[in-house]
C-alpha cells in the first residue's frame, strides 16, 4: 500500500476529485494548507499598500491505495490537476506499513 499526498491549487480539487472517482478512488482526505515553492508567493495592492504574500493557498490531498493503483492515481491527479503555470503543486508517494479501521478493527487492504 501507499500513501499519496497531492498539493495542488484550490480550483483544481472538484477535477482531481472527479478524475480520481473515475478510476475507483473514493476515499481521500482534503486539507487546506499554505505553502511556496520556486515561486515565492507574490506582491498584492490592498488599499493603496503593496504587500508581499510568502505562502499561498493550496490544497492537500491524500490518499491510501493498493500498489498497483499508484500509476493510474498519479495519472488521474497530473491530467486533473495541470495547469501548465508555475506553481501546479506536487504529488509525493510514501510507503503504508499498516491500516487499521477503527469501526471494525479490519487491517491493510480491507480496511481501504
Amino acid at each position: 500500500m501507499k500513501k499519496i499526498e497531492a498539493i495542488i491549487k484550490p480550483f483544481k480539487l472538484d477535477e482531481v476529485r472527479e478524475a480520481l472517482s473515475e478510476i475507483g478512488i473514493s476515499g481521500l482526505t482534503v486539507t487546506e494548507v499554505k505553502g511556496f515553492g520556486r515561486q515565492k508567493g507574490h506582491t498584492e495592492l490592498y488599499r493603496g499598500a503593496e504587500y508581499v504574500v510568502d505562502f499561498l493557498p493550496k490544497i492537500k490531498i491524500e490518499i491510501v491505495v493498493n500498489t498497483d493503483h499508484v500509476d493510474s492515481a498519479i495519472e488521474a491527479i497530473i491530467k486533473a490537476a495541470r495547469t501548465g503555470k508555475i506553481g501546479d503543486g506536487k504529488i509525493f508517494v510514501m510507503p503504508v506499513e499498516q491500516v487499521v479501521r477503527i469501526r471494525t478493527g479490519e487491517t491493510n487492504e480491507s480496511a481501504i
